[in-house]
């Protein structure tokens, strides 16, 4: 369980079902800091505070916290865990970080996933049960999507997202929906947790060198075999005012509206 810095080590999946099938899957590592988190300056890696949160060089603590408080969420908010990518060479780009919300027996209460474009902008979506009782990994959570992260994706239709939180390992899923409810994307994120020593550290990186460099030229290589494999490029909408979403309990049963956008 996480009860300082750590090293989460794990495997990355994409797959996209339609029109054209692609599937891909890279090693990578984050750093979990429990919060409030120093800067970290070491040779394998940054955490650097400007790069989640409020953006501005303070801490992303206060940032959560007033998140969670909207919802009432504070009071069985024991411990935030950041999940995030290290900046490596004075470089990073986070897909998605994730806050780990945590009561005091350590069960996960909730998770902010903070989302961030190769446009700089950022938009976040929370997944709590509306009772507040503790995450399982079997439960989906679902939300609209009004955010652009994919030039070759719409903006409509919905996110689904599950975790996984056990001791010394963590799962993460998050599907994509089209408008009419078909399920299009699936991304899955999956390792373990050890101590953020300098052992640990240096053989994350030479594991998965050039972490969060790679993580963009995954992107753009793709993007590119996409649009030669004939799918429609979506200019850039102009962004939405909304930059939270929350993110409801999906029953098994129950389908989402094609009509959500």
């Amino acid at each position: 369980m996480v009860t300082g810095a750590q090293i989460y080590t794990a495997r990355v999946m994409h797959k996209r079902l339609f029109p054209k099938e692609n599937t891909f899957a890279y090693g990578v590592y984050y750093m979990a800091l429990p919060l409030p988190a120093e800067k970290i300056a070491s040779v394998w890696g940054t955490f650097d505070p400007h790069d989640v949160g409020y953006r501005d060089g303070r801490d992303p603590l206060g940032w959560v916290r007033d998140l969670l408080q909207t919802h009432s969420l504070n009071a069985s908010v024991h411990t935030i865990v950041l999940l995030t990518m290290p900046k490596v060479f004075g470089y990073v780009f986070n897909p998605v970080s994730f806050y780990l919300c945590l009561d005091a027996q350590k069960a996960l209460r909730a998770v902010v996933c903070e989302v961030h474009n190769t446009f700089g902008e950022q938009h976040s979506y929370v997944c709590f049960h509306a009772d507040h009782r503790p995450l399982d990994g079997e439960t989906w959570f679902c939300g609209h999507k009004v955010f652009h992260v994919s030039p070759f994706l719409e903006r409509c239709g919905t996110y689904r997202f599950r975790f996984d939180w056990q001791e010394h390992r963590l799962g993460i899923w998050i599907d994509y929906y089209d408008e009419h409810n078909n399920k299009q994307l699936i991304t899955a994120l999956w390792g373990t947790f050890s101590p953020l020593t300098k052992k640990n550290w240096r053989l994350a990186f030479w594991r998965h060198p050039l972490v969060t460099l790679k993580a963009i030229i995954l992107i753009h290589r793709q993007a590119l075999r996409l649009a030669l494999n004939g799918l429609r490029y979506r200019p850039k909408p102009p962004a939405l005012p909304e930059t939270v979403t929350v993110c409801d309990q999906q029953p098994k049963d129950q389908s989402i509206p094609s009509s959500v956008r």
